[in-house]
């Protein structure tokens, strides 16, 4: 008899169950079909499975990781954009360009032994024990190398190594090299302004913007400076001429607009490129003009001059006892060329005489000789749109021993840059105009200067400083800018070399304003330790070659600043003096 079996009686399927087989199967279904369903189900899912996986690969083949890919268009939006620089002819100074930059997320590295040869055989100026720390760490994230070439880009992402890859930065670069460095300046490695007009930008708002996430690149404006180009590049060149051919220790020139206080071109050399930082750090690369400060030696005698015509105690020829040495104390005061006689107010300017200019001085007294000088803001520091400025070395205690060598330019020391500013006081009618790198009006001018001195003064100076150029120590410059009109002042600085003046160290300069009848400009030249030669028959004084540089600037630059050369125009008596209301 055969075994049947028979389900226990009482004993059923859970209706969970049943119901879950109906849905599934339907009512009666063998175990072979149910079988067949189970396989078709699994395959369906691990289908499933794996086509996510292949799309995700493909997804991350294509784009890239999503992070990283948000990271980047972050990274591209929130770094330092910076809006361009251009001239007062809108030539490009500076500009942002898009670089690629090498990063490293540590965790994610599987081999780090590996991907450290590997970089370091790609990139041989990586620090092997850095880079080694870096992968080390814990972070998510780490630079390597920034700012790295397309070529260097490429060469990496074919390593294929996991856990490197490359963001997209901003690079300044600066299209006239060292052209401008000291008036642009340069920014650090995150394209932050560090020196210059760059870091002038940063402090006045663009930092804050960017804090912000406003200053993105199509957002910004180009800043538009008052230099052009052309003058800057013929200033430099010249400048880079005289100090070989001088042996000078340094050079430094600018060129101001006297009506409107614009800096239309400025060079101190050495300089620097700012496409390449390092050299910025060499001490011989300061800007000379604002961060330097100087005993200006004669150019001050134009102040002198100024203060005694404008308080009407003298006048063009009031006569001053020049016939030997000024004594003081224990100190005596020298002319370099002694006339032996009583001279006239105007000589003092055209034989630079020390001792008249110091009788000058005196004649007004000491606290009228330092109210004149703040006045023309010569005891203060001087402020413009450039971070780097230094204040200028007064006397603490101010006697008649101060005023006698202030008179001829020593014993005060101020940034060449403020003695311009007050010379271009003296000449364009009597305002004293805060200087600017940036564009500006007349009117505006204008507006931020004030009158010092009246103008029946100013017309006085400028006929000084052109009947200088007529018969006194700028000759030589008047000849080389035949045409031009030019008026001109010299100085020759003794430096203090062991607490002692030395005849052997001097500081020259040479302030030229063109043309001397109607002046637009203020050119100044200046050269440090220059060397006798055989054709200065072994002089050094500002006379042999300052002026000479002058006058070859001016040949050079008049054209493109649209003056005109004329001829045969009368002498500075008749063609300035003359139009000068209540001239003595």
């Amino acid at each position: 008899m055969t075994d049947q079996i028979v389900p226990l009686a009482g004993h059923h399927v859970p209706w969970r169950q049943r119901l879950i087989r109906s849905l599934l199967y339907g009512k009666d279904v063998d175990r072979n079909v149910k079988a067949r369903a189970r396989v078709g189900f699994a395959m369906v899912a691990f289908a499933a499975i794996y086509g996510v996986i292949a799309f995700r690969l493909v997804t991350l083949a294509v784009v890239g990781d999503s992070h990283g890919t948000r990271r980047t268009a972050s990274q591209d939006y929130v770094a330092t954009a910076r809006p361009d620089i251009v001239d007062r002819n809108g030539e490009i100074l500076a500009t942002d360009v898009k670089v690629p930059s090498l990063f490293s997320e540590p965790r994610r590295i599987i081999d780090k032994d590996e991907a450290i040869e590997l970089l370091t055989a790609t990139l041989p100026d990586l620090d092997t024990p850095e880079v080694r720390e870096r992968l080390s760490s814990k972070k998510g994230f780490a630079w390597l190398k920034r700012e790295i070439s397309p070529q260097q880009q490429q060469d990496i992402h074919k390593l294929g190594i996991p856990g490197i890859g490359f963001l997209r930065e901003n690079k300044r670069v600066y299209p006239a090299g060292p052209a401008v460095s000291h008036l642009i300046g340069l920014v650090n490695i995150d394209n932050q302004g560090i020196a210059g007009l760059e870091k002038w930008l940063d402090t006045n708002g663009l930092a804050d913007l960017h804090r912000a996430g406003f200053a993105s690149d199509r957002l910004q404006k180009p800043v538009e400076l008052a230099v052009d180009l052309r003058v800057e590049h013929a200033l430099r060149d010249e400048l880079i001429k005289a100090k070989d051919k001088y042996k000078a220790k340094a050079a430094s020139g600018l060129v101001s607009n006297v009506n409107t206080g614009e800096i239309v071109a400025m060079v101190s050399l050495p300089d620097f490129d700012p496409n390449n930082p390092r050299e910025v750090n060499d001490p011989d690369r300061i800007n000379r003009l604002t961060t330097g400060v100087y005993e200006m030696g004669s150019t001050f005698k134009t102040l002198t001059l100024a203060m005694a015509l404008d308080s009407g105690k003298a006048n063009l020829n009031t006569l001053y006892d020049a016939r030997g040495a000024l004594h003081y104390g224990k100190f005596a005061i020298h002319d370099t060329h002694p006339l032996g006689r009583s001279i006239t107010l105007s000589e003092v300017f055209t034989f630079s005489s020390n001792v008249g200019a110091a009788r000058v001085a005196l004649a007004q007294g000491v606290e009228a000789h330092k109210a004149f000088l703040k006045k023309v803001g010569q005891l203060d520091r001087l402020r413009t749109e450039l971070p780097e400025s230094a204040s200028p070395i007064v006397p603490k205690r101010w006697v008649d021993l101060n005023t006698i060598t202030i008179a001829f330019g020593h014993g005060i020391a101020v940034a060449p840059l403020q003695a311009v500013m007050g010379i271009n006081a003296m000449i364009n009618g009597g305002y004293l105009i805060p200087p600017t790198f940036l564009k500006r009006s007349q009117e505006e001018a204008r507006e931020a200067g004030k009158r010092v001195v009246k103008k029946e003064t100013s017309d006085k100076i400028r006929y000084l400083m052109r009947l200088n150029a007529e018969v006194g120590t700028a000759k030589q410059a008047d000849l080389l800018s035949k045409g031009y009109y030019i008026g001109g002042k010299t100085g020759t600085s003794e430096k203090v070399v062991g607490g002692r003046y030395s005849k052997k160290q001097v500081l020259n300069s040479f302030t030229a304003i063109l043309p001397a009848d109607n002046p637009q400009f203020q050119v100044l030249v200046m050269l440090d330790e220059p060397k006798a030669l055989p054709e200065t028959h072994g002089f050094i004084t500002s006379g042999w070659n300052a002026v000479p540089a002058g006058g070859k600037v001016i040949a050079r630059i008049a054209p493109l600043l649209g003056i005109e050369p004329r001829f045969d125009l009368p002498p500075s008596d008749r063609l300035i003096l003359a139009a000068s209301k209540g001239s003595q």
